[in-house]
């Protein structure tokens, strides 16, 4: 079924990118500090494996948490963050976490924090916490007047709620294809468009630069070779200086600088996972820039 131009679709991860580049933004603005612990900001995950956790070490992925992404693990804990998140009522015989927050304080600690990155989708449910914590707005009000409004949008933008009504950060955020690509373009444009300066412009720096490349390669992509993680951006670290916002089954944003381009995609491939649409779509993304620097 083709989107309707007008119309919305689930970002999955996508919906990380919104998050870390929110809480990047409140970094380089001196709202947050990125070496404060998480604990500083949210005293409820003082004994959780985000305790001891830098703000940096969230919003990079370098936190050391037992905590496993396999949806093919019916035991994986990916599932117990999923029923706590679950809006509608608890079995009766329920006995976990009822929301999302709830969950997070249970998350226990699994080597050392800093020294490999791994993808785990409660980092940026840790973020969207802490945002929503020291701004004391609801995360959809924050996205709104941060970037929806000053981006000049066409349509509402929503998230995915739990049953206490807290947003699904890491993955729940919906939106049209062509108000992303708004933001997709402000990024390009050094955090500047619809005549104002939205993001620091030294944030995006920061992010084109990338993160940590031996803590990232210590996950084994071995599609991503050389890339990096920064502020919840994939980093590619290749001549262009592109970088993307991925999301399961081939949400896409894909910035590429030196081409002076912005890709958005939307998609429901069959298979979830995005080694299934890398082999060809990371390909296709840089050919097609490498094509307009030749015209």
């Amino acid at each position: 079924m083709l989107l309707n131009k007008n119309g919305t679709h689930a970002l999955m991860s996508v919906s990380k990118t919104l998050t870390g580049t929110l809480g990047g933004m409140l970094v380089a603005e001196g709202i947050l500090d990125e070496n404060k612990k998480c604990s500083d900001y949210i005293p409820e995950l003082k004994t959780s494996a985000f305790g001891d956790a830098t703000i940096r070490q969230v919003l990079d992925m370098t936190t050391a948490l037992q905590y496993s992404e396999d949806y093919s693990d019916p035991n994986a804990e990916v599932w117990a963050f999923s029923a706590a998140g679950n809006p509608f009522p608890k079995p009766a015989n329920y006995n976990g976490p009822t929301n999302y927050y709830d969950y997070l304080k249970t998350v226990k600690k699994n080597g050392k924090h800093g020294e490999a990155f791994g993808y785990k989708t409660v980092n940026t449910d840790v973020m969207g916490w802490i945002i929503t914590k020291v701004l004391n707005k609801p995360l959809a009000q924050i996205l709104s007047e941060k970037f929806w409004e000053p981006l000049g949008t066409n349509f509402d933008g929503y998230y995915q709620i739990d049953g206490a009504g807290i947003a699904f950060a890491g993955g729940g955020f919906n939106a049209n294809l062509r108000d992303l690509a708004m933001f997709g373009e402000m990024i390009r444009n050094n955090g500047y468009f619809n005549n104002h300066q939205i993001l620091p412009k030294k944030l995006v720096e920061e992010i084109k630069k990338g993160g940590n490349q031996k803590a990232f390669e210590k996950a084994n992509y071995k599609l991503l070779k050389g890339w990096s993680y920064k502020d919840m951006w994939w980093v590619t670290n290749n001549e262009h200086q592109a970088f993307m916002a991925r999301g399961v089954h081939g949400q896409a944003i894909y910035v590429d600088p030196k081409a002076e381009m912005v890709i958005v995609r939307f998609a429901s491939n069959p298979v979830a996972s995005n080694s299934a649409n890398d082999p060809y779509s990371l390909p296709a993304y840089h050919a097609v820039a490498k094509y307009l620097l030749t015209k």
